[in-house]
């Protein structure tokens, strides 16, 4: 699995139709309209996703490794 920082998940997120909707300290949040999932990605400057923190997000945003290209 590639690893993705949360800078650059948080732009793979916004163009599968996910709107930011509020930062809390270092995590953004997202919002799908018609969803009851809300995304809360760890933006901590340009580190690296923790690996298991990738997964939980990507399926919850039901997207899969193949979309982090």
């Amino acid at each position: 699995m590639k690893s993705v920082s949360g800078k650059a998940f948080c732009k793979i997120v916004e163009r599968r139709g996910w709107q930011l909707k509020r930062t809390t300290g270092s995590h953004k949040i997202y919002a799908r309209e018609g969803s009851i999932t809300i995304l809360s990605i760890p933006v901590h400057s340009n580190r690296d996703l923790p690996i298991g923190t990738l997964k939980s997000l990507l399926k919850d945003a039901g997207l899969t490794d193949r979309d982090l290209d």
